[in-house]
């Protein structure tokens, strides 16, 4: 059977796979972000906290996938609550770092501007701080998802969900037929979904940052 031939025999199956797969990512990365810029918001003022938010975050990325995935499984079981939390865990390092980057990078004249018009701590942060941040964290967003697509690769181990069961169960049975299209159709497919994923953050990009901060 040519890979076309398995495509076209197997795309229900492929289509449900990716729509797991994409749901994971999407999911994980809403959490992420707002837990990454809320870590970022309260750490970004002191120089001792933003180094220790950035450290920590960048210990748990340093943790491989397999053994986080590992470790999970006894507390939280399988399928989905360890593919949640440890794809979640992962996603931290670059939207918190690009969080204090750009909240630090913020033009401290505009702060003070906002202040002396009367703007209470929270009005700055919502109004002026945050949205002049926002391309370094959109850019950390963008970083986060492409990584997450491929680890979500690796939640098959604990039977959770997306492309990745099509590629362990090609590897679990390589020497037959179709092992290789099994392989090959969850890889491509992962890589498709991370350039639809990046195609919108584009878009969102373009709809949201003023051509001037643009560039």
């Amino acid at each position: 059977m040519t890979f076309w031939e398995y495509l076209g025999s197997r795309h229900q199956q492929l289509l449900a796979d990716a729509y797991q797969h994409a749901s994971a990512v999407f999911q994980c990365m809403v959490v992420a972000t707002v837990i990454g810029v809320l870590i970022g918001v309260v750490t970004y003022r002191s120089e001792w906290a933003g180094n220790l938010a950035t450290t920590t975050t960048s210990t748990i990325l340093t943790i491989p996938s397999l053994a986080m995935i590992g470790l999970l499984i006894p507390g939280v079981g399988l399928g989905v609550p360890p593919t949640v939390i440890a794809l979640t865990l992962y996603g931290l390092l670059p939207i918190v770092r690009n969080a204090i980057v750009g909240l630090r990078g913020v033009d401290p004249a505009l702060v003070d501007a906002a202040t002396g018009i009367g703007m209470s701590r929270v009005t700055r942060l919502v109004r002026v701080e945050l949205p002049l941040a926002w391309p370094p964290i959109l850019t950390g967003i963008r970083v986060s998802t492409q990584m997450l697509m491929g680890i979500a690769a690796i939640a098959a181990y604990a039977s959770g969900p997306g492309l990745g069961n099509e590629i362990f169960r090609g590897i679990a049975s390589l020497g037959s037929k179709n092992a290789l299209n099994q392989v090959l159709a969850g890889t491509l497919g992962i890589i498709v979904l991370a350039l639809l994923f990046d195609a919108a953050y584009v878009l969102i990009g373009r709809l949201t940052i003023p051509r001037g901060i643009r560039g």
